[in-house]
């Protein structure tokens, strides 16, 4: 059998954890800076773990995750 082929888009996106959670960046970040305080920001260059409905849709873009 030959093996799967992972999304592209979706392989730059996502990371597995060491406990196998899927994380990505937070949304929000990129343009209108100006209106969100400097802690909001701040919060927002962290990565988050997707709650377990994504992760679903994630895992079946990418098999070998």
């Amino acid at each position: 059998m030959p093996k799967m082929k992972s999304n592209r888009a979706a392989a730059k996106r996502f990371r597995k954890t060491a406990k196998g959670k899927v994380r990505c960046a937070r949304p929000y970040q990129s343009h209108i800076l100006t209106k969100k305080s400097t802690k909001r920001k701040r919060k927002l260059r962290k990565d988050t773990v997707i709650d377990q409905g994504s992760e679903r849709q994630v895992r079946r873009l990418l098999p070998y995750l």
